[in-house]
């Protein structure tokens, strides 16, 4: 009796694992399907949308790399049958690119620097420092950021056309400013005083980390006998380099790619965001002279391979630099909370 009632307790064990285990068989199946499809659909917006940013630069290179007769042959889509550099020299010589390219990257590196510094500056006061009225200060810095540049487009443009510093050059000029468009002060200007391309951001972003370092540092550095000023430069600005980074990319492509201040500035200005403006009609000027042209007609297809061929070199010192610094663009992004 006692045999048959052990026997009948193991069947019903027995009977019960097995269905236990079926049932965390079909669980483990239906999270493995799961797993793999969220892996596969990942997969595919990535790399969707990697092709849609990635298709124009790859349109691009396939077509600067053609010849003129790649054009016409309907068999050539992506890779070209005849490898040739011409249109690089050529657009390089029409541009006269490499003076270009060195006068855009003096003015980036220099706007650069002297926003990150500035704007440093700005956002370290912000962050620790309270007074009267500095929320309504930093709600203005906000506002720079809404508000289009178009806007105050009339006064910035009379401020430089006759800049005067409180009345004091006046006072030695016959009542009269100093006219400061045409030159590079007016970037000078306003870099130096937080005031110039995309500085609200930068100062936000500034403000945001600062606001993030713990004050027992500074109040330890405090006990030392470090002053305000000392404390920014030995301590806060090391500890900020994952903003500092963010803020010089930001600042350097932003003013690599400016044309609208630029312009405004500085007529017919020899960096590469204003000529690349005028590269078609300039291009265009001089196909129709080579070929002897009076009315300027000039070949469509090629003008358009030629055109392209400038822009591809004009964001190629970006794209070169975005290689080096990427991994470090990445990190700073993530430390210093920028979400899009």
């Amino acid at each position: 009796m006692q045999s048959a009632i052990t026997e009948k307790k193991e069947q019903i064990q027995e009977v019960t694992t097995t269905k236990w285990d079926r049932i965390r068989q079909h669980f483990f199946s239906f999270e493995m399907v799961k797993s793999m499809t969220w892996v596969i659909v990942r997969s595919v917006l990535i790399i969707g949308l990697s092709f849609v940013i990635l298709y124009p630069i790859i349109l691009k290179v396939s077509i600067a790399f053609k010849q003129k007769l790649d054009m016409y042959d309907p068999t050539i889509v992506y890779i070209p049958r005849n490898f040739t550099l011409e249109n690089f020299k050529y657009v390089m010589e029409t541009m006269n690119y490499f003076k270009v390219v060195w006068n855009s990257f003096l003015l980036s590196c220099g706007t650069m620097l002297l926003t990150t510094l500035s704007c440093a500056l700005v956002g370290y006061g912000f962050a620790r420092f309270k007074f009267r009225g500095s929320n309504i200060l930093f709600a203005l810095v906000i506002l720079t950021i809404l508000v289009p540049p178009q806007t105050i487009m009339v006064p910035t443009y009379l401020q430089y056309r006759n800049f005067d510093l409180f009345g004091l050059i006046g006072l030695f000029n016959d009542g009269n400013g100093i006219k400061l468009l045409g030159t590079y002060w007016p970037f000078v200007i306003s870099s130096m005083t937080g005031m110039g391309l995309k500085a609200g951001l930068f100062i936000f972003i500034f403000r945001q980390f600062f606001k993030g370092v713990p004050r027992e540092i500074e109040e330890a550095a405090l006990v030392d006998g470090a002053g305000v000023f000392k404390i920014f430069t030995t301590i806060m600005l090391p500890n900020a380099v994952p903003a500092i980074i963010t803020v010089m990319l930001f600042s350097f492509v932003w003013q690599w790619n400016d044309i609208y201040f630029t312009s405004m500035f500085i007529d017919n200005a020899k960096v590469i965001s204003v000529q690349l403006q005028t590269a078609g009609a300039t291009i265009a000027h001089k196909l129709g002279t080579e070929a002897g042209s009076s009315s300027g007609t000039v070949d469509p297809f090629y003008l358009s391979m030629l055109v392209n061929t400038s822009v591809l070199l004009s964001i190629l010192p970006l794209i070169i630099m975005y290689m080096f610094v990427q991994r470090h663009f990445v990190e700073s992004v993530e430390r210093t909370g920028i979400v899009g």
